[in-house]
């Protein structure tokens, strides 16, 4: 864990949103536009510093993934603004790829990623014959008839701690005999009913949202993935314990793409 933020410093709480699509994931990348590089230069313009201030998220996000939850903490020398203010400052400098949705002071103890008690993801799939242009940049088009009733019966399986090695890509280097123990608490498929779904015509807009402690790398694309196998009748929920009880990837379905998911919240005590 980070050590508490320096006395002739302030530590601030920034809630975040961007459009993935733009950049190659959260995390600085030499070269590479990522959420973080962008976060670091603007603030360090903002705050007038020699060099960027170092970002610490709750959730590495993967290239193309969206967030509306992102929760980032950075500490900073006194500026001359509020919460509200350099929220507008950032924003005017990161809008619309980033936008900083709130900003408040915090105590330094506050730890943007080890403070963090949950996050929940979501996953949107349109379920049509035709994909839709307007909501291809947030959602996976399987033209494939899917039975939602099945899937949320599989997803059943996830619900609890298990070991994750079935669904995860494990870090290079790292032993494959290890478990990846998660806690799942929530997950549920349901249909988006919203204007954008509505107004897309013939079809399903389906969400799936998963909230568990924590996660490992590409997790929530690979369970998309297996229980969208499972909607199109190639499996079901004991076939997908079944996969999760052999704790490896061997034959498992390819993740969803990025693009499909959104972190949408962290929770804190």
């Amino acid at each position: 864990m980070e050590e508490p933020a320096d006395a002739a410093r302030q530590r601030w709480r920034l809630l975040v949103a961007y459009d993935g699509a733009a950049f190659r994931g959260f995390a600085i990348q030499p070269a590479l536009p990522t959420v973080a590089g962008a976060l670091q230069e603007a603030l360090g313009r903002t705050a007038r510093m020699p060099a960027p201030p170092v970002v610490t998220c709750a959730g590495r996000t993967d290239a193309g993934v969206h967030a509306r939850g992102q929760v980032v903490h950075v500490d900073l020398p006194p500026i001359p603004f509020d919460g509200v203010g350099l929220a507008r400052a950032l924003n005017r400098q990161l809008a619309p790829a980033v936008v900083i949705l709130e900003a408040e002071a915090v105590d330094g103890t506050f730890d943007a990623r080890h403070s963090a008690t949950g996050r929940t993801y979501r996953y949107l799939v349109w379920n049509a014959p035709a994909p839709d242009p307007l909501l291809a940049p947030l959602s996976w088009h399987v033209r494939d008839p899917l039975d939602l009733r099945a899937m949320t019966t599989a997803t059943d399986v996830v619900l609890g701690t298990h070991d994750f090695r079935a669904f995860c890509r494990r870090k290079p280097g790292s032993d494959p005999s290890e478990p990846i123990t998660r806690r799942v608490t929530r997950a549920t498929w349901s249909v988006d009913r919203g204007p954008e779904a509505i107004d897309a015509g013939a079809g399903r807009l389906l969400r799936f949202e998963i909230e568990a402690s924590s996660f490992c790398h590409q997790m929530v694309r690979s369970l998309v993935g297996s229980l969208v196998e499972v909607g199109r009748g190639a499996g079901n929920a004991a076939t997908l314990l079944e996969r999760l009880r052999s704790a490896t990837r061997h034959r498992a379905a390819d993740p969803a793409p990025a693009r499909g998911l959104c972190l949408i919240a962290v929770e804190y005590p």
